[in-house]
């Protein structure tokens, strides 16, 4: 097989893979990453250095909520919270593998405990509750534990009369958990309805990608929702759609920039730009308090 044979090869298993909702490990040696969207092979630390947007096609990458954190919070001032809710098996679910397995392999995977990190941090000075989603631990599928933690982040916000951003990227509800992981949808969309009443800002931030679950309940009911550029935003997958409604869909169909165009949304951000909008939303409403 020559080198372009390979390179080929290795596209079409990208293409594949993005066709089937599934993000495999990009990286081509341990120096090169091929984009989803162009296929141009970058050099994974240039790739870090531009915050891992493709310099060619400006395609973004999924990153990990420390990572988004550390991008959004002033440095150092992010106090991580509720750390003691920990996952656990209530219902001791086995399908191929045990859910505590699964938990586990998880937990390897991306450093974390669960699929989100909740907390408070400062944004150009401004204090916010804020809550952040990682694709990397099971699919930041929401189960009981991620439900928790961003309902009582929202407490936290409502009790300090803080303004409150959550970033999403979740695949749904997590099945290991049955109507356990669906009863956090009614959960966490009352603590915004509370949060709604007392006339605090809400902001929601749709990641890539954000589907299920999540878009049905606390992701999408934000007072401002904004998007990532070429986020995948919508409650079930595309083929599921088409195979039910027997028509073709649009090829931009549940892309934020499909989304903006139908009204669904109030802006989408490049990372790079992100704090800043951030921060003069925040201004915006602080100054009007």
């Amino acid at each position: 097989m020559t080198l372009t044979d390979w390179f080929n090869k290795r596209k079409m298993q990208q293409i594949a893979a993005r066709d089937n909702d599934v993000h495999i490990d990009d990286s081509i040696g341990k120096l090169w990453t091929l984009c989803y969207n162009c296929s141009s092979q970058l050099p994974k630390k240039d790739l870090e250095n531009n915050l891992m947007v493709c310099p060619n096609c400006d395609y973004h990458f999924r990153i990990g909520a420390r990572k988004r954190i550390e991008l959004i919070a002033d440095n150092g001032t992010f106090e991580e919270m509720y750390t003691n809710i920990k996952p656990c098996d209530p219902l001791e679910f086995v399908d191929t593998q045990s859910y505590k397995s699964r938990q586990e392999s998880a937990k390897a995977k991306s450093g974390l405990d669960e699929a989100v990190i909740v907390g408070t941090c400062l944004i150009d000075g401004q204090k916010a509750a804020i809550a952040v989603m990682d694709f990397e631990y099971m699919g930041g599928s929401m189960g009981s534990v991620v439900g928790e933690k961003i309902t009582r982040i929202l407490e936290y916000a409502l009790e300090n009369k803080l303004p409150s951003i959550v970033f999403t990227s979740s695949g749904g509800a997590r099945m290991q958990e049955s109507a356990l992981s669906l009863m956090q949808m009614a959960k966490t969309s009352c603590i915004v309805a509370k949060l709604n009443e007392a006339k605090l800002l809400y902001i929601t931030v749709l990641c890539e990608p954000t589907f299920g679950g999540v878009t049905a309940s606390f992701g999408t009911i934000g007072d401002i929702i904004i998007a990532e550029k070429g986020a995948r935003i919508g409650f079930a997958g595309r083929r599921v759609i088409e195979q039910t409604i027997r028509q073709k869909l649009p090829a931009d169909f549940q892309t934020a920039e499909y989304l903006l165009k139908c009204g669904q949304i109030d802006f989408i951000v490049e990372r790079k730009e992100m704090k800043e909008k951030l921060s003069k939303l925040l201004s915006m409403h602080n100054n009007k308090e």
